[in-house]
């Protein structure tokens, strides 16, 4: 019998969706260990990257002397906010504690927007201005325009922990228009597990999600490594 991949995910410590959705929509990882970063109760701030680095470093610190095969990095916001660079930095810091490969949630969206051939996108997410305006800042350096945003605009981590589903899928069903080429939903704590697909069939464009695009990037790198891990994107 083939060995179980042996994956991290870190995340917030208030994010509750990111793991049972990737243990969904690739079921052969479940059971994933998570490290759960201490944040403050509200959205994070630019100013708060460096502490919050550090909180990060530290929430692995207990993980760091296991064999991880493979580590996501989910904080999405945090990757946002310090743009392509800094989030390329905080994943070279999780590779050098851990020794394994590390996967973004930021990096992943960058991914599997240019795998589906996509120059322009319509964007949800829940949170404030400043993170949005980096958002914005990360597609667009990547090399990917943002068509329109709408946001929930969620204050504090408890606003952000009561959308549901169907809040998604009325605000996303809202941003896009007929000019829309694609559509991202962003954040590691968005309920899309179901949505996307639904997206998928009633919009017939490219639709992805932070947890969808992680979990899909998360597969490849694994299978690459010879674990059969399948990406059950219909889940």
């Amino acid at each position: 019998m083939p060995r179980h991949a042996n994956v991290l995910i870190v995340v917030p410590e208030n994010n509750t969706t990111m793991e049972p959705e990737i243990s969904a929509l690739c079921p052969a990882l479940a059971p994933i260990q998570v490290a759960r970063v201490k944040r403050p109760p509200r959205t994070l701030l630019l100013e708060d990257l460096p502490a919050y680095a550090e909180a990060t470093v530290d929430a692995i610190a207990s993980f760091a002397s296991e064999s991880l095969d493979l580590v996501i990095y989910g904080c999405t916001a945090a990757g946002f906010l310090g743009g392509p660079d800094g989030n390329a930095r905080m994943v070279e810091r999780l590779r050098e504690r851990t020794g394994t490969t590390v996967v973004s949630t930021a990096g992943a969206m960058i991914e599997a927007l240019r795998g589906a051939g996509v120059a322009e996108t319509a964007v949800v997410t829940p949170y404030l201005q400043p993170v949005n305006d980096g958002l914005r800042a990360y597609l667009e350096l990547s090399g990917i325009a943002v068509e329109t945003l709408n946001s929930f605009f969620c204050k504090t981590t408890a606003e952000l922990g009561a959308i549901g589903e169907d809040h998604v899928l009325e605000l996303a069903r809202r941003t896009v228009t007929q000019k829309s080429k694609s559509l991202f939903i962003a954040c590691s704590q968005l309920p899309t597990l179901s949505a996307v697909a639904k997206l998928r069939s009633e919009l017939d464009i490219p639709v992805w999600s932070s947890i969808q695009a992680t979990a899909w990037a998360g597969a490849e790198v694994l299978t690459k490594q010879g674990f059969p891990v399948l990406f059950n994107e219909a889940a």
